[in-house]
């Protein structure tokens, strides 16, 4: 049986993947010069991917097709906190962390994400981890209630074997870095699936001109919802031209997993109360791509900014800044969203998993044409 396989946040190669703006979908809005979530300045994003086995499905053995993704803030090394707020559109999953984050309007460390069934493990794993990095015990109880989310990746990995450990939180949060993302079947994202299609992590971002000055909001989604009729991209009714190549399931019952998660960064100025404002518009992001937030469906997103850091010890007043018009904020959170979510289908590939499951790739070739037919092709 093959070795579980790690991809980290490295830089691009010479010859990388296409993305959906390469491929002629055209976006609104005018992205960041990596178009990813690390355009935020001191954002890193690491992933641990495990990919072993293929065959029957037996629990506690395989196939695994399963990871972590960890987005810091301010960087691994950093053991600030940073403003932040969280929203939910439909709350059929789960986030952890976010009554701390209601409360306080902070984020200590990482969001990581993951599936369903290894928020356990991971949970531990990052207070664990900053257990072998801090040695003051009073910051280190900064970092007991770690932000850890998940979807649902049952129909390609065995998802109840819980094949996710400490080691391999461990490597997604050690293999953090700053530059460009990794995308697709990688990291939470390996076993995911949108739209009938392949999945996973994607990630884009947007200059955000205001009054203030130029701001950078990113995105990084993990995304795994959505059925096949609703998917639009750039406006165009994509998954009702492209009726084949649905997911393949040898048996009769078939394991359904229908959620999102959205993180989003930013540098501009903002209190906690204006980032919930922030994660909510997340949704729309998801309405533009046909989303309407089924019943079953775990839509859950967090926002912060790097403009506000503050030490665990910094218990006197803090003077902060606020912007006090966000609605170029709101609508560049919309377009990273619409954008990332889209990249995730274009960067994925076919995967067979558990049982002989079969999730197929966006095909380019046919993207292209039907955007060509519509008049939407970026030529």
């Amino acid at each position: 049986m093959a070795a579980s396989l790690l991809f980290a946040a490295l830089p691009a190669p010479a010859q990388e993947k296409p993305r959906a703006r390469d491929l002629g979908v055209p976006f609104d809005g005018t992205p960041g010069p990596l178009n990813a979530i690390t355009d935020v300045a001191g954002v890193e994003v690491g992933h641990a991917t495990l990919v072993r086995g293929d065959g029957p499905l037996v629990v506690g053995v395989g196939p695994v097709r399963t990871g972590v993704t960890a987005v810091f803030p301010l960087g691994k090394d950093s053991t600030d906190s940073v403003a932040a707020g969280w929203s939910s559109f439909n709350g059929d999953g789960e986030m952890t962390g976010t009554i701390r984050i209601t409360e306080f309007g902070e984020l200590f460390g990482p969001v990581v994400l993951t599936n369903t069934l290894s928020v356990g493990v991971a949970h531990a794993a990052v207070a664990e981890w900053y257990r072998r990095r801090v040695e003051d015990e009073d910051t280190l109880y900064a970092f007991v209630s770690p932000v850890v989310a998940e979807t649902w990746d049952g129909f390609l990995n065995d998802i109840y074997g819980q094949h996710v450990t400490r080691e391999d939180v461990f490597r997604a949060l050690d293999a953090a870095r700053g530059g460009p993302v990794a995308e697709g079947n990688v990291g939470g994202g390996t076993g995911m699936k949108a739209y009938d299609f392949k999945a996973g992590i994607g990630t884009a971002s947007r200059l955000a001109e205001t009054e203030q000055g130029r701001f950078t909001v990113g995105v990084l989604v993990q995304a795994n919802y959505g059925g096949r009729p609703s998917l639009r991209i750039a406006g165009v009714p994509v998954g009702r031209e492209l009726t084949d190549l649905m997911p393949e399931s040898p048996a009769s019952t078939e394991v359904q997993g229908n959620s999102i998660i959205v993180v989003i960064a930013t540098d501009a100025p903002l209190l906690p109360v204006q980032l919930n404002r922030i994660a909510r518009r997340a949704a729309l992001g998801l309405g533009r791509n046909g989303s309407i937030g089924t019943d079953g469906s775990g839509d859950l997103f967090v926002a912060f900014t790097t403009a506000h850091r503050w030490s665990y010890a910094q218990t006197r007043t803090r003077s902060v800044e606020m912007m006090t018009d966000v609605t170029p904020l709101f609508g560049a959170t919309v377009e990273a969203t619409e954008e990332a979510i889209v990249n995730a289908l274009v960067a994925a590939e076919t995967m067979r998993g558990a049982g002989g499951r079969v999730v197929h790739a966006l095909p380019h070739d046919r993207l292209r044409e039907i955007l060509r037919k519509y008049g939407r092709l970026r030529e």
